[in-house]
């Protein structure tokens, strides 16, 4: 197992694992920038820039990367979030040259045809009315606003319809050479890889690239609130959440912990208590994620508008019950064990793997070995999971309630009122 880092005299991070059992590389570029970096009015051309990037370069059709890539027997795919856009590929040994100088074209070269724009508009257009069928993804968007109000980390990446129908190429370019800099950039490879021939190919096609002062993020500001949207659905959506630590904070890996033992299998408490014991629902789930500079702890469910008040009780009560009592030793333990056996499974992986050195750069400016992860989920203890709950619970919620019609607002009120008072009982035991 041998991982290497190379910056280049630009800013740009390169960085290798090599795999020497496997005969595929996954490798891309990881852009510090995403949603979370629009104004109001550009919310949407992180997305659109991704998408259109494929759409051609000055050297190449739309076609014609599609098939360079796919006649080494080779997949190429881009996605977008809060605070990264990757652009990436998985080839074959001895490939990774094709896989990287596409990779470069698209991200350098890209044409913006004002005729591909048009097309891939309305392509974004059906994909943001897809999200309109789908009530989880509803569900978190409404979440995401509560959480987050009037910033850019609480707008949906897709954008509303009125900024990607405004859009044009100029938008486009200007965004790209704001803030797509070298050093905001991490190529990150892993499988049947060599490092210094990685290095010398990204400096020939990536050396030219000027570092720049760089545009940063608003600080976001969690504040919490209901949210609900009247359309119905066959069943109603629960999401809520409260404020989790960053990525940075050193209880992000407890907020792991705890979410896995909450809400993160079928042995978790909730799945337990809401499905096994109560059949009030199908699936159950907690998450737990971070940004630099915020997190959420957040919870979702689907059921029947009938038995919702009884979901939002059994949620509220078990975590009332874990910041009280905390939790039992078994049940850490195997919240341990899952993190544990996720976190190393990765390893395995060379799309898991190159995606997760790029972030750690990205996010810390070095790789954290897994020796040093594995010690940090066996430090935390039942008190420190306790008083997480706690402190979740004696916080601020967030509420979404989507397809009971016209009772998701009652719904939603009534579950932002069941999370208030867990956090006064919160408060009292306290005091």
């Amino acid at each position: 197992m041998t991982e290497e880092i190379t910056r280049l005299g630009n800013g740009l991070t390169v960085v290798s694992h090599t795999m020497g059992h496997l005969e595929t590389t996954s490798l891309g570029i990881w852009v510090g920038v995403g949603s979370r970096h629009e104004s109001p009015e550009e919310n949407g051309i992180s997305h659109l820039l991704e998408h259109m990037s494929f759409k051609g370069t000055a050297s190449r059709t739309a076609r014609e990367i599609a098939e360079e890539i796919e006649a080494v027997g080779g997949e190429l795919n881009a996605a977008t979030g809060l605070d990264t856009t990757a652009y990436f590929a998985r080839v074959l040994k001895g490939d990774e040259g094709v896989a990287l100088e596409l990779l470069a074209d698209i991200l350098l070269n890209s044409r913006f045809s004002p005729d591909e724009l048009e097309r891939e508009r309305e392509v974004i257009l059906q994909e943001i009315a897809g999200v309109r069928d789908m009530p989880e993804d509803i569900a978190f968007e409404l979440l995401n606003e509560a959480a987050y109000p009037e910033q850019a980390v609480g707008r949906t990446i897709l954008g509303p319809a009125a900024n990607v129908r405004r859009f044009a190429p100029a938008d486009l370019s200007r965004f790209l050479e704001c803030h797509y800099r070298p050093q905001r950039m991490v190529l990150s490879a892993a499988g049947a890889i060599r490092h210094a021939p990685l290095v010398r190919h990204a400096e020939a096609l990536f050396g030219g690239l000027t570092d720049a002062k760089i545009v940063g993020e608003d600080r976001a500001h969690y504040r919490g609130g209901i949210r609900w949207h009247h359309k119905r659905f066959e069943q109603s959506h629960l999401a809520l959440a409260f404020e989790g630590p960053s990525f940075r904070d050193p209880q992000y890996l407890t907020a792991q912990v705890f979410s896995g033992l909450f809400g993160g299998g079928m042995s978790s408490r909730l799945f337990q208590e809401a499905r096994e014991k109560r059949g009030l629902c199908y699936s159950i789930y907690s998450s737990a994620w971070g940004l630099a500079d915020t997190g959420l702890l957040a919870v979702h469910a689907a059921t029947g508008t009938g038995t919702m008040a009884s979901l939002i009780d059994v949620t509220g009560g078990e975590l009332d019950d874990v910041g009280r009592n905390g939790p039992s030793a078994a049940e850490l333990g195997r919240a341990k064990a899952q993190l544990k056996a996720g976190l190393l499974m990765s390893l395995e992986s060379s799309s898991a793997r190159a995606e997760q050195m790029a972030r750690h750069m990205l996010a810390y400016g070095r790789i954290i070995g897994s020796d040093e992860l594995v010690q940090r989920v066996d430090a935390v203890t039942i008190e420190d999971v306790g008083h997480f709950a706690k402190h979740l619970g004696a916080g601020t919620a967030s509420v979404a309630v989507v397809g009971a019609g016209k009772a998701s607002q009652k719904l939603a009120t009534l579950a932002g009122q069941r999370m208030a008072k867990g956090a006064v009982n919160a408060e009292a035991k306290t005091a």
